[in-house]
């Protein structure tokens, strides 16, 4: 049989003010778009007639501009979970237009299960190809796992957009596996990164499904910024550094998966791993999968790969589609509840590297929030990945905004990462490893290797004036480069003596 063909704007004046939508996708790969852009149009004309028009939405991870971007500009998201990077979307969020969540990847579907965020009207799934069955769908996903399955199973009701740019044989990369819930959860039978433990589709209650919505949209990808000299450094520190950890027989000669965050700093240091000839070929277990990642597959200095998503730009995914008899053996795509699982990710000893926005003096991390207030972005899977992994590395250049911003500061403005769950800082300037460290030989390891020069002294008054018993702070003037910052738009200080006065 054939389920009804509708229009992407006839799927979206399905939807009504105050309902819940569930979205495929992770990053704007293979996330659902033709629908939601029509709606975020139904929205503008809604409120111009002066009625409400909301939605929640809830999602895998980001989405692109036809979902969070348009929606958020027409002013029509009540409610999002979890992650984003979209820049009008940020924009709203920092207004106070939109409740958002920002909650660990790995959560997202179970906390939809517990009914922990309200019920799901809709689920609307991108798809590469379907089987049509009379009683159940077989619906293949394209580029990206994420909740779907448990967008799916909870909606309502359903809505496939049929999507003709991604190639049919995106069905061969993926494995979908949903958890059951507690108490009656089973052990997740994943050992190697390039195990298959689920099926290559989402099954959906046939009943369900309103419609089918045939578009040839392309994937909202981005292209990363270029290397510069100080991502290519830092992706240098941190390839010397795993390098020099495995001749201590600290990391296993036969090394161990990566997981590496989003942008062009995760793709400078994976493409520094890729031609240290000290590295030898390894695994990715990981949320995101970037080009440089697609070309060290091809080469085979990557021998396996597992991820949540292709979070590459078109080209690299046509490199992929192009390549699908290789690829299907060697690429994985899961759900972000597998792909971020603590569990396996402790138990595979999964090596994390992360970006921080500001990283304090005792290797505290807030990789979400500038200033403490305004949202850059979610928290995403780094917290998932970081606290379980094998070793914990964030990255971040020891400066911003040309100098004016230090990333080194005596405490974070918002918290993300604690101390704890951290054993690695890297910026262009070095590596402090802070394992094994008491509080004040961390703030001494950091500020010696990582600080700006332009920003080190500062930092040694602070430690000097800190006062206290196991980690050591000065309440008066812990944020005192931060306030400078507001104030004067740089954090250089005269002196603390000064600031206090």
């Amino acid at each position: 049989m054939a389920y009804k063909r509708i229009t992407a704007a006839e799927g979206a004046a399905l939807i009504k003010h105050g309902e819940n939508i569930a979205l495929s996708g992770f990053t704007p790969s293979g996330a659902a778009k033709a629908v939601t852009k029509e709606l975020a149009k139904i929205a503008v004309a809604e409120h111009e007639a002066g009625r409400e028009f909301q939605v929640g939405i809830f999602t895998g991870a980001s989405t692109g501009q036809s979902t969070d971007g348009d929606l958020a500009n027409a002013q029509a998201i009540r409610y999002r979970a979890p992650y984003t990077t979209n820049p009008d979307f940020r924009k709203h969020v920092n207004m106070g237009e939109i409740a958002y969540n920002d909650i660990h990847l790995s959560q997202m579907a179970q906390e939809l299960r517990y009914g922990f965020m309200g019920e799901v009207d809709w689920a609307i799934l991108e798809v590469c190809d379907l089987e049509e069955g009379e009683t159940t769908c077989k619906a293949y996903l394209t580029s990206a796992g994420g909740i779907s399955p448990t967008a799916a199973r909870l909606a309502k009701r359903v809505i496939l957009e049929h999507n003709t740019f991604h190639s049919p044989d995106a069905k061969y990369l993926h494995d979908v596996y949903e958890l059951q819930d507690p108490p009656y959860r089973q052990a997740i039978p994943l050992v190697n990164v390039s195990d298959r433990i689920g099926k290559p589709y989402v099954e959906i209650d046939a009943s369900k499904i309103v419609g089918v919505v045939e578009c040839h949209i392309p994937d909202e990808a981005r292209a990363f910024k270029d290397l510069d000299p100080v991502t290519e450094q830092i992706g240098n520190n941190v390839a010397e550094f795993l390098v020099a950890d495995m001749h201590r027989g600290i990391i296993p000669q036969s090394f161990l998966p990566l997981q590496s965050g989003v942008g062009s700093t995760a793709n400078a240091i994976l493409a520094a791993l890729g031609q240290n000839k000290s590295v030898p070929d390894f695994n990715i277990y990981t949320e995101v999968l970037q080009d440089a990642v697609v070309e060290m597959m091809l080469e085979g200095r990557v021998k396996d790969a597992s991820t949540c998503s292709l979070t590459v730009t078109n080209e690299s995914l046509m490199k992929v589609y192009g390549n699908i008899d290789y690829f299907k053996n060697h690429l994985t795509l899961r759900q972000s509840e597998i792909s971020n699982h603590p569990e396996i990710i402790r138990r595979l000893g999964v090596i994390a590297i992360n970006t921080a926005l500001e990283v304090d003096i005792y290797g505290n991390a807030n990789s979400t929030h500038i200033s403490g207030t305004k949202m850059m972005n979610g928290i995403g899977g780094s917290g998932d990945f970081e606290r379980n992994a094998y070793i914990s590395i964030f990255t971040c250049p020891s400066v911003a905004k040309g100098g004016m911003i230090s990333s080194i500061v005596p405490m974070v403005s918002h918290h993300d990462h604690t101390e704890h769950d951290v054993n690695i800082i890297v910026t262009e300037q070095g590596v402090a490893d802070l394992r094994g460290k008491s509080p004040i030989q961390r703030a001494q390891c950091i500020i010696e290797n990582c600080a700006h020069p332009d920003y080190k002294q500062l930092l040694w008054d602070y430690l000097k004036i800190a006062k206290g018993g196991h980690t050591k702070h000065y309440l008066p003037a812990a944020f005192a480069m931060h306030d400078t910052l507001a104030r004067k738009g740089d954090m250089h200080l005269t002196d603390y003596a000064e600031y206090l006065k």
